[in-house]
């Protein structure tokens, strides 16, 4: 291997001996013999790769996708793998459609940094240009004030467009660090259009910007600190006197707070802290919690470790505002399953979580006209969240929780049960999907279809829980579709994707993720904290994963392909079709008047 070769796969043989596999990378020497022993060949797609990178136990598919297509199990069976730490999704966009040396190159850095302590190896993607991604501001971003979670979200104030801001200037031609006043053209969360003074309706010199930065500043901050204005070389000539030309064009016009950049760096301090001890769902057993310890703080979102795991590899990402977590003590007081720790002793530092720092649910009365066990609903599925589903509701819990059940897919001990508050947005009473032209998924093996829900509650002995009884508020969110933004990937919730909104139903949006087929869709609440304005992940250093690139020509084809594929791996692969109306239109008229803003 010639020096200077940072990275280089090349097929050996040596005398007497197996062709060898030898991978150089980053220093790192590593050699792996052709066969059994060191290869393998996945028995969906026929990659070849090397056998440890392969996915599950028996290393028989090269990854998740190629398993789950292979698999004849529901989606359920599939999400509840990825729930419980199986390798990433085609969303991370890394080992399943590689080529081989790709394959075994990137499997090559995973064993380098396993060898340098690195908990949990999240291969890098290539950085993501919103701005070249919004291009000109044809496409908006979502305004940061849809987001009150995150870092300025109420503080944003009077950010607009008109709005001059003191930046670094590029195109002096000067060694040194100059700055020039420029205006934003456009904003789409975080980011912001901007165009110097003085380039009038020319857009030629346009760039994108993070705000929330540092190298941004108000109008003033150069005259206080001593800073250099000086104009783009590109428009010199086109004025004699810039410090006249500054003074009519500033005249009248807005900036920055000159505390914006304080507030910035206020924004980015979080009250949760390495160690503390909470609450959180446990993601092999969906209808009890676990505790675990805060290993990681970014932006708000927590890194936790389930306390029994001595590695550190157990782990779980949600928001800090997050309804899946809550502090010590939470489940016995309402009545919620709690698998115990069986660890005796804490580390050094531990603390439990103090309760103020969780968010508080709505108080109700549960004294009068209530949910009981056995009520019919329709509620968000927690394992396919791009379906709603038919559910019951199992068990009534203190303080206005509930455990739902979904209905026809429910486990036989209740371990895919699922806690909801009362208030929740992800629950609604029965006909809200036909009102509301939302595809409705019922049970599986319901044979009746169309399935009516008069016929279905005499069939099941069962009755519709009351409208009243179900949170009815829808903010003024201010989501428009068509809105970009960086939402999570709820069914693996370290990811953070480009993203679309595609459709508001009162307070729920319907979140596409870029370049992936409508089957990864999923439903959010406006209010979610797993949402994040353009520009988040740039803001607080969070991963932020790119649309996938599908090949001009092929996502038509593929998006066919995948149509069975989903199928195999939906609750319901069989069922397409909506509700019928079951309800007098006496009923149907009451209910759109609560649900409706």
């Amino acid at each position: 291997i010639q020096e200077g070769y940072r990275n280089c796969i090349l097929p050996l043989t040596s005398p007497g001996s197996s062709s060898l596999t030898l991978i150089k990378t980053n220093g790192q020497l590593y050699t792996y013999p052709d066969g059994k022993a060191g290869m393998a060949t996945c028995e969906m797609c026929g990659m070849v790769g090397v056998r440890d990178a392969f996915y599950s136990k028996t290393k028989r598919f090269c990854s998740v996708s190629c398993s789950r297509s292979y698999s004849s199990n529901s989606k359920k069976a599939s999400i509840l793998a990825r729930l419980q730490g199986k390798p990433p999704t085609k969303k991370a966009k890394v080992l399943q459609k590689q080529p081989l040396m790709a394959k075994l190159a990137v499997y090559a850095q995973y064993q380098a940094n396993q060898q340098n302590s690195v908990k949990k190896a999240v291969v890098s993607v290539e950085s993501f240009d919103w701005g070249r991604y919004l291009g000109d501001g044809d496409v908006a971003g979502a305004p940061v004030s849809c987001f009150k979670h995150v870092p300025m979200g109420t503080s944003w104030g009077d950010i607009s467009e008109g709005v001059r801001v003191e930046v670094p200037n590029t195109d002096s031609g000067l060694p040194m660090r100059v700055y020039w006043i420029a205006g934003i053209i456009k904003l789409s969360g975080f980011k912001a259009l901007l165009r110097y003074e003085g380039f009038d309706s020319d857009s030629a010199r346009d760039f994108w910007c993070n705000l929330c930065v540092p190298d941004i500043h108000p109008v003033g901050w150069c005259a206080a600190g001593g800073k250099p204005l000086v104009p783009p070389k590109s428009i010199l000539h086109r004025c004699t006197n810039w410090k006249s030309f500054l003074v009519k064009r500033l005249t009248g016009s807005k900036t920055l707070p000159p505390d914006f950049t304080t507030k910035v760096q206020e924004s980015l301090q979080f009250p949760f802290k390495k160690l503390m001890r909470v609450e959180v769902v446990d993601k092999g057993h969906l209808c009890r919690t676990r505790v675990a310890l805060v290993e990681q703080v970014i932006g708000g979102r927590l890194r936790l470790v389930y306390e029994e795991c001595a590695d550190g590899t157990d782990d779980f990402w949600c928001h800090m505002y997050s309804p899946l977590i809550h502090s010590i003590g939470w489940s016995r007081s309402i009545g919620h399953r709690f698998k115990r720790s069986d660890v005796a002793k804490k580390l050094e530092g531990q603390l439990d979580a103090p309760g103020l720092l969780f968010t508080k649910v709505n108080e109700v009365d549960q004294s009068g006209e209530w949910f009981k066990d056995g009520m019919k609903l329709e509620a968000i599925d927690p394992l396919n969240l791009s379906a709603i589903c038919v559910a019951t509701v199992r068990k009534v819990l203190a303080d206005g929780y509930l455990m739902i059940g979904i209905d026809g897919s429910e486990a036989a001990d209740g371990s895919d049960w699922f806690c909801y508050h009362c208030t929740s947005p992800s629950i609604f009473p029965a006909g809200f999907c036909e009102i509301n032209s939302i595809q409705l998924t019922p049970p599986r093996g319901y044979s009746n279809l169309p399935l009516r829900w008069f016929e279905y509650l005499k069939e099941s002995s069962s009755v519709a829980a009351p409208v009243n009884l179900f949170n009815k508020e829808v903010p003024n969110h201010g989501f428009r579709p068509g809105m970009k933004l960086e939402a999570v990937d709820l069914m693996e919730p370290r990811l953070i994707c480009v993203a679309t909104v595609t459709r508001i139903v009162h307070r729920l949006l319907r979140i596409h993720f870029d370049g992936w087929e409508d089957e990864y869709d999923q439903w959010v609440d406006c209010q979610s904290p797993d949402l994040y304005p353009v520009g988040w992940c740039q803001l607080t250093g969070y991963q932020l994963q790119p649309p996938a690139d599908l090949p001009s020509g092929v996502s038509k084809q593929r998006k066919k392909s995948q149509q069975y594929k989903g199928q195999k791996k939906s609750r319901l692969p069989h069922v397409k079709k909506y509700f019928s109306p079951c309800f007098s239109s006496h009923s149907l008229s009451l209910f759109h008047t609560q649900m409706s803003p």
